[in-house]
């Protein structure tokens, strides 16, 4: 579990690479709500848009998911955990104007910075 990094990981660098090769500047690890112990990955914070990278194991992707060898009940709870709490901070950020975006860490990164930088685009529009 220790090597099990919490950010840049290489599906996160890569999806800040192209996300910063499209002009668009964000903070890194972002705490949107102080009160809570989670982190934005990528942060618009004048827009107020939130973008995570979700890992397909961790977050249970519907394509992807697979289910672990040993210890099954432990991991099964852990992923059910972890996207209750994925529902809760997506509710949460909302609450207080933020718009969220999850992206799954098997998505290509040029076409997932695409869908950021046009919900980027879109909420400044709104901003003006």
């Amino acid at each position: 579990m220790r090597s099990n990094k919490g950010r840049d990981t290489k599906p996160e660098l890569a999806l800040r690479r192209a996300v910063h090769a499209l002009g668009l500047r964000y903070r890194v690890s972002y705490a949107a709500i102080p009160s809570y112990r989670r982190t934005v990955d990528l942060a618009f914070t004048k827009v107020k848009v939130a973008v995570f990278l979700d890992g397909c194991f961790w977050h249970g992707c519907p394509e992807h998911h697979t289910v672990s060898a040993t210890n099954t009940s432990f991991w099964a709870e852990k992923v059910r955990r972890n996207r209750e709490r994925d529902a809760e901070t997506n509710s949460l950020l909302e609450e207080r104007g933020w718009r969220v975006l999850r992206i799954w860490e098997h998505e290509d990164p040029q076409d997932a910075a695409v869908r950021v930088a046009a919900l980027v685009k879109k909420r400044r529009e709104e901003v003006d």
